[in-house]
């Protein structure tokens, strides 16, 4: 798709998609009336169409009674789909943590999402994000308070400001526990984590540092 350009309609690439490409046609045809007159935006952008994957929740997984709290839909549709009870919140970072307090003696995992720190890294602005990661930040004294036995910090890729753009650079992991060893640095950014004390790993063991290190796992590893 390009700007200037009618959308291209949607084309099933076999005969089992014909009846989802009508729905999302007929979709994008009553948006498109909607918005005709308006700008800057007169129609949608479809993304990520797909069928529901066979995925097991949380629950089924790592036997978790789990928790989202985030303002974007993208996250809170994903979320649910892994079998998350989706809380509702407010569209500020505060509203989220003001959530998360009020829900804290209802579950036993929480996923707090903040997305602008994301939107700002695409807008290229520095400050903006600089500024959200700081309002994000101040929280995490009354997250600390709550006594969690495990608080892990990072991101699902990078979006560094400087290229306006998702990007391939390993991601920062902070993982907060009584069970886990120290380490003498204080700061927590891209490069200092390159020889923090968790090293290098792929995303989906994440999950199993953080189980392990709450003790819910009765063996780590082989």
């Amino acid at each position: 798709q390009q700007t200037g350009l009618k959308p291209v309609p949607v084309t099933p690439v076999n005969n089992d998609g014909k009846f989802a490409a009508e729905i999302a046609n007929k979709f994008v045809g009553k948006v498109n009336e909607v918005l005709r007159k308006e700008k800057p935006a007169n129609t949608c952008l479809l993304r990520g169409m797909t069928k529901v994957p066979d995925i097991p929740s949380m629950t089924e997984a790592f036997s978790l009674n789990p928790a989202a709290i985030a303002t974007y839909p993208m996250y809170r549709g994903l979320a649910s789909l892994v079998g998350m009870n989706v809380l509702k919140t407010g569209d500020t970072i505060e509203s989220e943590f003001n959530t998360l307090k009020e829900n804290w003696e209802k579950f036993d995992f929480f996923y707090l999402h903040v997305k602008k720190t994301d939107s700002y890294g695409e807008d290229g602005n520095k400050d903006g994000k600089v500024h959200v990661i700081e309002e994000t930040d101040k929280f995490i004294p009354e997250l600390l308070k709550l006594k969690p036995d495990v608080i892990a910090v990072t991101s699902d890729h990078s979006t560094p400001w400087s290229l306006s753009a998702h990007s391939w650079h390993p991601n920062p992991f902070l993982l907060f526990s009584m069970h886990e060893r120290r380490q003498n640095d204080r700061k927590f950014d891209e490069y200092h984590c390159q020889t923090g004390a968790l090293g290098q790993f792929y995303s989906k063991d994440a999950m199993p540092l953080m189980l392990a290190s709450a003790l819910k796992m009765k063996k780590f590893g082989a």
